[in-house]
């Protein structure tokens, strides 16, 4: 069983207005220093970051406009036309709290959306089409994080985005590889032909690029807030974008989105407290169930190549169970505490043969772990399904030392291709998250959020922040977080190389991805020992980004220093 995977797609955010013409300090993927710190994989979003931080906005103020310019620089990851979550520590209160703004199916949906004379449609053709657009959270969710946490208006922290979007950057190579990889799906819609293709082909690196229609969506949401969104010109045009390629939104669907305030997974490892995103994210729990797993081995103590082992292992085993229970918690009674509690992961870990690989692994039975005085059902175990890989994520945090960890996407390269005519932005193509068919426990269902992998993360050690981690990439973000705890915390890497070592990609499928270079590599062989065996279409994996709270108060910042071009990470006050 084979899991389709594409290239995955991070950004960290930190804010520094342009227009403020501050000093222009090189592009580096790591920095330290004290005051707050961002780290992005677009050089203008941490600058924008650093600004809304300059000007005397908190971390979530920064976030947001961070994610703002993402949208205007890595618009094939990321935009107002897709959604998100957001992990939020609050410092002075002491407390962490997610803000869910994935998109929800709209309510003409039913389990049977994606089947025609019973049998699954093609997923590629469902991608590139308005069937696979979900109602869109990110700007809902924006607006919640501002209203509640923030300091600023949308005004103050659009401000930074709207200023690129009108100037224009400069196209890099992956910008304009990435459009070419998408010409194909980018010339069925006119206003995406229009905005990123020159005679049907990519637009050339070098290029600058302007984008005055998403510089008017963002002054429109500057000025009349979350309602210019969901409500009146720019509703009535995602509507009939959507729905002139096939597929069925109304403006009820719009106005009557919500973003949820929950309660983050909690788990410990090895004296860290993490916490991380609830579902309908399946990426905490899945996290939390594979470290569990692993805590029971003293991996300090072993070759770097048995840990590593383990590590794969235990990845497929949190899997298994993923795939068989999790999906949106309005919808579906998944069986999370079972999941999350240590004895059944002691269960779960007698399965795993220190020295030899397994083969694809049972889901196991958490029922009896969860103090349930009902009788659930027991769920099959379900087939891996195509998840997008693009994604991006950021991460800031402010002198308060309130942190943002957030991860937000429109699913694949470039959502499902179409560009919302006069306002600049492509919408998602989120729905194809969900199983075509069933029964599982993720169909389709009117209202009900496709389960997701991102998982960004804040992590704890004696109740002060230790650090923050979270990348995008489908499924593949699963692993790349738990991967990079695991290279921190038991291999004793610096986060810099926990973020930059070979990843590897475990999802109880018949073979794990790996990256370019990997297979033939003195790593990779001394993994074959124990039976370990890799996919033969290598493709980079995840692009992170972290902060790092130190011991002396500073604050380190790392984004990839080879992955899509190199990351940026910022700090307020560089240390010498």
């Amino acid at each position: 069983m084979t899991t389709l995977l594409r290239p995955a797609r991070t950004v960290l955010v930190s804010s520094i207005i342009l227009s403020l013409a501050l000093p222009a300090a090189a592009k580096t993927p790591v920095a330290t220093g004290t005051g707050g710190a961002v780290a992005t994989i677009s050089e203008q979003a941490s600058l924008a970051a650093i600004a809304i931080l300059n000007q005397g906005g908190n971390a979530v103020d920064a976030a947001v406009a961070a994610a703002a310019t993402l949208g205007v620089t890595d618009p094939f990851s990321c935009g107002i036309g897709g959604g998100g979550f957001m992990v939020i520590y609050l410092a002075k209160d002491k407390r962490v709290i997610t803000i869910d703004h994935r998109e929800t199916a709209p309510a003409s949906f039913t389990p049977t959306v994606f089947l025609k004379d019973g049998k699954e449609m093609d997923f590629d053709t469902v991608v590139a089409s308005g069937r696979s657009v979900g109602v869109p959270g990110t700007v809902r969710g924006w607006h919640e994080a501002l209203d509640r946490y923030g300091s600023m208006s949308f005004k103050q922290v659009l401000a930074p985005a709207i200023d690129v979007a009108s100037k224009g950057f400069k196209v890099n190579d992956t910008f304009s590889h990435l459009v070419q990889d998408n010409e194909t799906k980018f010339a069925l819609f006119p206003a995406t032909a229009a905005l990123y293709l020159r005679n049907g082909k990519a637009i050339p690196a070098g290029t600058t690029l302007r984008n005055p229609d998403l510089a008017k969506a963002y002054r429109e949401l500057a000025s009349g807030g979350v309602k210019a969104f969901y409500s009146g010109k720019m509703a009535r045009a995602i509507v009939d974008a959507v729905n002139s390629n096939s597929g069925s939104i109304t403006l009820a669907d719009l106005s009557n989105y919500e973003a949820r305030l929950r309660q983050p997974v909690h788990s410990t490892y090895r004296g860290y407290d993490l916490y991380g995103m609830p579902l309908p994210s399946s990426g905490g729990v899945a996290v939390a169930e594979a470290l569990n797993i692993l805590e029971g081995y003293d991996l300090k103590s072993l070759p770097r190549a048995k840990a590593e082992h383990l590590y794969l292992e235990a990845s497929r085993l949190a899997f298994a169970d993923r795939n068989a229970y999790l999906a949106d918690p309005e919808f579906v009674d998944a069986p999370v505490a079972g999941l999350l509690n240590k004895d059944y992961a002691a269960r779960r870990r007698e399965l795993i043969n220190p020295t030899q690989a397994s083969a694809q692994a049972p889901a196991g039975d958490p029922y009896p772990f969860q103090n349930d005085m009902s009788v659930p059902l027991r769920p099959n175990a379900n087939k891996l399904i195509a998840e997008g890989a693009h994604t991006t994520h950021l991460t800031v945090s402010d002198k308060d030392g309130n942190i943002v960890s957030y991860t937000y996407t429109i699913e694949a390269w470039g959502g499902s291709g179409i560009v919302v005519p006069g306002y600049g932005f492509l919408l998602n193509n989120e729905m194809t998250d969900f199983d075509f068919s069933g029964p599982a426990p993720n169909v389709p269902e009117a209202g009900k959020r496709p389960r997701s992998s991102m998982s960004p993360t804040i992590a704890f050690k004696d109740g002060k922040p230790a650090f923050s981690i979270g990348s995008p990439g489908g499924a593949t973000i699963i692993t790349t977080v738990l991967q990079t705890i695991f290279n921190y915390v038991d291999l004793g890497m610096s986060m810099p190389d926990a973020v930059n070592a070979p990843r590897l990609s475990e999802r109880n499928g018949m073979a794990t991805d790996v990256e370019p270079n990997f297979t033939g590599s003195a790593q990779a062989q001394a993994l074959e020992k124990a039976g370990q065996h890799w996919s033969k279409t290598p493709e980079e994996i995840g692009a992170a980004n972290a902060l790092v709270f130190n011991p002396d108060g500073t604050v380190t910042a790392v984004s990839e220093g080879h992955r899509h071009g190199v990351g940026s990470a910022r700090v307020q006050k560089s240390a010498h």
